[in-house]
């Protein structure tokens, strides 16, 4: 287990810069989600908490140490990748012993079969351990990719989407192994992802990157309740946050599509002064007394839930509702939102109003 800081850190290839002044810190024992497009650079930040990449300029630390001179062996860091950099000809065994036969580690052949039996284990990999890893699924290689891993016994865990290779079944029951493993061993995990659900679900905290720059960091109820700019409320919801231009007057949210609803009183937010309204679709209501008229332009049962698509003139907003509500296409219904749930924010910058 290891505590992560970065302090100001600065990368450039060239011309191009991939990390502006980054400032971050992952507590011991702690899931740290780095959440980003592609782009971000989020991969860069990995590498150089590795080693694979030197800072243009700042400082890496591991548990208070400056570990800027140290090689990726040194700082004693394992990386998982998306791809799975297995040995095709060697079974699941050899591939989890052979990072711990290197000159380095010298581990005994005793506690090697002790480790791999204990990383097989926790992985569910048991049966798999004399058959090749080439007539493997993606799921099992992704397992015995992640068991090379624990059986290292890293201070850090850093993990490069891993999962954005496997079907999404698969995907959502690793997620829930990967957090239950990294609880499970009390370790430092940094994992980094372009997919909001690995980031809602699994981070103790996310880090929201915005081309080289950390936007915001948070639990994953501050990151998705109080986002700093539009950039992080358009990163985190599905279906996406509502994005109404308009402004504040008499008491009311006027959108220039057409429609006006109540909003709180809000002295930062001034009258007439061009606004953003964020509005989570789960606080869209579409009710039959409700103030504003619109049209239902599409319709997508999830089950437990409908996802409803609004046409309100050239604008479309999605509202989450019950299954059991009957809605026809192209048919007139009345919504409002829940004013308290309301996100206000500076249309010139995109800034939240709520500071």
């Amino acid at each position: 287990m290891a505590h992560i800081e970065l302090r100001n850190i600065t990368k450039t290839f060239g011309a191009n810069t991939a990390l502006r002044g980054l400032d971050l810190e992952v507590a011991d024992g702690q899931f740290f989600v780095l959440l980003g497009e592609t782009g971000a650079g989020k991969t860069t930040t990995l590498r150089i908490v590795a080693g694979l990449e030197r800072p243009t300029g700042g400082s890496v630390l591991i548990d208070g140490v400056d570990v800027g001179d140290w090689s990726a062996a040194e700082r004693d860091v394992a990386l998982v990748l998306q791809q799975y950099s297995l040995y095709p000809r060697y079974t699941v065994r050899e591939n989890l012993e052979f990072p711990l036969k290197s000159k380095i580690r010298r581990v005994e052949p005793d506690e090697i079969r002790a480790r791999v039996e204990r990383a097989a284990k926790t992985l569910r990999i048991e049966h798999l351990l004399d058959r090749k890893t080439d007539l493997l699924s993606g799921g099992e290689m992704q397992r015995v990719s992640i068991g090379r891993a624990i059986v290292r016994k890293p201070r850090v865990f850093l993990m490069d989407e891993p999962l954005s290779a496997l079907d999404a079944k698969l995907r959502e029951a690793l997620r829930t192994e990967l957090k239950n493993l990294q609880m499970n061993l009390g370790a430092t995990f940094l994992f980094v992802t372009h997919d909001q659900v690995e980031a809602m679900s699994m981070g103790d905290r996310i880090g929201v990157l915005d081309r080289g720059r950390l936007v915001q960091v948070g639990t994953p109820a501050e990151i998705y309740t109080s986002p700093k700019n539009t950039f992080v409320a358009r990163s985190v919801g599905s279906p996406p946050i509502n994005l109404i231009d308009g402004a504040i007057r008499d008491g009311r949210a006027v959108a220039e599509a057409g429609f006006a609803l109540p909003v709180p009183a809000r002295g930062e937010a001034g009258t007439d002064r061009p606004l953003i309204f964020g509005v989570r679709p789960e606080d869209l209501l579409i009710e039959r007394d409700a103030p504003a008229e619109a049209r239902v332009h599409d319709v997508e049962n999830y089950g437990v839930e409908k996802v409803v698509t609004l046409r309100v003139g050239d604008m479309l907003l999605r509202a989450t509702t019950s299954a059991r509500q009957q809605l026809d296409i192209d048919a007139p219904v009345r919504f409002s939102w829940r004013p308290d749930k309301v996100l206000l924010f500076d249309r010139a910058d995109g800034t939240s109003l709520r500071q």
